[in-house]
């Protein structure tokens, strides 16, 4: 299953992709008389999400046809959800990204780091750049989206609390950073520093997962690509290991490393890409100063 936030449209605003047409889910429920929660996050927390996969599974694209649609390339698609999720990242984990940067990761502990809701954006908002923070850069990375409050999950087990993967671009105050290596909560907690979208796509979609190729993207030139198979830290592992340290709760989501980052000005396009799914991309700004009471 597929599913994204339809930009505008009030508090019920997810909507399936399929057959490359969005079906709102306030008109899946008006047209069929079922009751689905209509905006993503809502669909995670009540686990309702797994259930609407079912039944998009077992019969709901053959009912489908009949439901009021609008092509997927003319719908206008907006942050998948805001709200008090935790955001969390791991640091060096491509094999030759970790070699460029001389950085070993610890042996079974990955380099980690958690990011502010207020850094959280979603496709088409622009990341801003702060005044004062020198060098930016953004990365493309795979999110793990929760599905089920969770702790303690073994590797095997994580793939039955995971609601899917998602297009994330991950932001960083480099020069912050190289001041000091205990600066790097900080130097990636700057607001926008976290964009996510334009669509949660459930592993059902995905197939091999060791094959996914993961690009970061800027104006349009590829910049860095990869794939899952080259992570020193599986997807399952990474999430297993955030469980043990902490309870996981459905929306929260977790980055899995990057390929590689790309410095960033203003005027400039930062993209992710990840397989066949629909590329996240977000225009890069510098930050206009003003006081906010």
């Amino acid at each position: 299953m597929r599913l994204v936030t339809l930009a505008g449209s009030g508090p019920g605003s997810a909507g399936i992709v399929a057959a490359n047409r969005v079906f709102p889910l306030t008109g899946i429920n008006e047209s069929l008389g079922t009751v689905w929660p209509t905006t993503v996050l809502e669909l995670l927390r009540t686990g309702e999400a797994a259930a609407l996969s079912g039944w998009l599974r077992e019969r709901g694209k053959e009912v489908l046809t009949a439901i009021p649609s609008v092509p997927l390339e003319q719908a206008h698609l907006g942050p998948l959800y805001h709200g008090a999720v935790n955001v969390w990242g791991v640091g060096a984990n491509f094999r030759k990204k970790a070699a460029d940067m001389a950085v070993v990761p610890p042996e079974q502990e990955p380099i980690c780091f958690l990011k502010p809701a207020s850094t959280m954006i979603g496709p088409g908002e622009a990341i801003l750049l702060p005044d004062g923070a020198g060098r930016i850069t953004a990365e493309a990375e795979i999110g793990l989206v929760i599905g089920k409050t969770c702790k303690h999950v073994s590797p095997e087990e994580a793939p039955h609390v995971l609601a899917g993967i998602v297009p994330t671009l991950d932001m960083t105050a480099q020069d912050i950073h190289a001041r000091n290596p205990r600066f790097l909560g900080r130097s990636k907690s700057y607001d926008t520093f976290f964009s996510f979208g334009p669509e949660l796509v459930g592993m059902d979609e995905i197939g091999d997962l060791d094959a996914l190729d993961i690009q970061t993207v800027l104006n349009g030139s590829v910049r860095y690509r990869s794939s899952v198979s080259d992570m020193i830290y599986s997807p399952w592992m990474i999430l297993s290991y955030f469980s043990r340290m902490m309870t996981l709760y459905p929306g929260d989501i977790i980055m899995t490393g990057t390929p590689g980052s790309v410095d960033v000005q203003d005027g400039d396009m930062a993209e992710c890409r990840i397989g066949s799914l629909l590329p996240l991309r977000n225009p890069v700004v510098q930050e206009r100063i003003s006081t906010v009471l």
